[in-house]
């Protein structure tokens, strides 16, 4: 066993080589959305356009393998940009559990590539989740109910879209799932396997949780615009004040109340 100096040194060593890495593929995913995700158009110069311009500013993309592609590897690295920052009190416990996992000689790797495989088991479900988004807009475009800047051209679509994602901020799944996130501490203790393949699994079942606490949320995406930086910016604010503030889970019962608000505004406009 090392001394309690060495192994503290250990600790901050560890966390501070994960934080770098965190922030790094952070900072490297808004930098890709802030440039245009590859779609040959800036985030603030899409909101700028008027409905009226969009037909002519934006014509609708083929479905090509490849723009598939294109779409997928923008709604994952959208994802990580949202949702990372989130993840990371989590992500940093782990590490600091596995370093003391390693000096108690229970886990025999380093805790480097275990904390990668949690994140890694993390993002492998964001990324699952990044395929059904695609198939989704995939479906919309194809009924004419998103234009070419990726927002809701229906009404009741809208509406919709804003009841779903309130009534489900209103369930006990949701509360369950937002819970879970907000406890390191409890996730870690009572789900945790050694080893590389037990921390991908643990990041696996991380990701489920944090999917079910905001998937709704993520799809109203498709209501304000996908690439809408000023929505992906706020929910990615909202995600994190709902795991991190003491009043979090109120905050996201409220919300709830005002997304369900906001659908019947539309709805009544719609009649």
């Amino acid at each position: 066993m090392n001394p309690p100096n060495a192994f503290e040194g250990l600790l901050r060593h560890d966390r501070a080589v994960v934080s770098l890495i965190l922030g790094s593929v952070v900072v490297g995913s808004w930098l890709y959305l802030l440039a245009g995700a590859g779609i040959g158009m800036l985030p603030h110069q899409m909101a700028a356009l008027v409905p009226s311009q969009v037909a002519t500013t934006m014509p609708p993309e083929a479905w090509t393998p490849g723009y598939a592609i294109l779409m997928l590897g923008m709604w994952w690295l959208m994802m990580i940009a949202m949702m990372l920052p989130s993840a990371a009190p989590m992500v940093l416990l782990h590490a600091t559990l596995t370093r003391r996992t390693l000096e108690a000689s229970e886990y025999s790797g380093g805790v480097l590539p275990a904390t990668l495989a949690f994140v890694g088991g993390y993002l492998s479900v964001w990324a699952l989740f990044s395929v059904i988004a695609v198939l989704a807009q995939w479906t919309l475009e194809r009924s004419q109910l998103l234009s070419a800047a990726m927002a809701s051209t229906s009404g009741w679509m809208s509406v919709g879209l804003l009841s779903a994602a309130g009534l489900w901020q209103l369930t006990p799944v949701k509360t369950v799932c937002l819970r879970q996130c907000r406890s390191p501490i409890s996730f870690l203790s009572s789900r945790w396997l050694p080893g590389v393949s037990g921390a991908f699994r643990m990041g696996m079942r991380h990701g489920a949780l944090c999917v079910g606490c905001c998937w709704f949320l993520m799809a109203l995406l498709f209501y304000a615009g996908v690439m809408n930086l000023l929505w992906i910016v706020g929910l990615a604010l909202f995600v994190l004040a709902e795991k991190a503030l003491r009043v979090g889970v109120m905050l996201g019962r409220a919300t709830g109340v005002l997304l369900l608000a906001a659908a019947m505004w539309i709805g009544i406009a719609e009649l």
